[in-house]
């Protein structure tokens, strides 16, 4: 189990604690956090257009509610909701990221620890969204993965990361990445240094 906090589990259901007295389901801005967790985690296809659409609304949310829900999802013993926590982490509030700096710890924890890879190439997504050089270190290590799914998160993400002036150890990382013998992390990251 990867832990950031939480009691772990599964949080299908929406994350646990009290609701405040009189709170509607649907309020003025929609749709609870909860019930758009769960909308997300009923649909069984990852690219399905039922969880991202709620991934995208709780993104639009960017609140404290938000970020604790997607936290405690990152801590689940259910790789489906660590996944999606991660999503929702990644582009959480917009350009504005009022949470980058615990996302990208929390997310650098995942990198680490977590074993799933699944959650992994969600990581390095994540991670390109948010765009902080910060992420360079988790980002080359798992540039390195034997899977090419993880890989390819990681050829997407170097480019987003390097900086400016690009990190040298990014950039390295990037070229290894344009030879690799699968040809989607390979293209991924070809684009990725034309883009540098």
């Amino acid at each position: 189990m990867v832990s950031s906090g939480g009691s772990g589990g599964s949080l299908a259901n929406g994350p646990p604690g009290p609701r405040t007295a009189g709170r509607s389901t649907a309020g003025p801005a929609g749709p609870e956090v909860g019930e758009l967790i769960a909308r997300a985690l009923a649909d069984d296809d990852p690219d399905g257009q039922a969880r991202w659409s709620a991934v995208a609304r709780l993104h639009a949310r960017g609140d404290i509610e938000t970020f604790t829900a997607a936290r405690l999802l990152c801590a689940s013993d259910v790789p489906a909701e660590r996944v999606l926590g991660v999503d929702i982490l990644g582009e959480l509030g917009g350009p504005l990221r009022p949470f980058a700096d615990k996302t990208l710890a929390l997310l650098r924890h995942l990198a680490a620890c977590d074993s799933d890879l699944r959650v992994l190439h969600a990581v390095l997504i994540a991670f390109g969204h948010l765009r902080d050089p910060r992420a360079m270190p988790s980002v080359i290590d798992l540039s390195e993965h034997p899977d090419p799914s993880v890989r390819y998160g990681a050829a997407y993400a170097l480019s987003r990361v390097l900086g400016r002036p690009p990190d040298p150890a990014g950039l390295a990382a990037l070229r290894r990445l344009a030879r690799d013998p699968d040809d989607d992390v390979a293209d991924w990251a070809a684009l990725g240094l034309i883009l540098s």
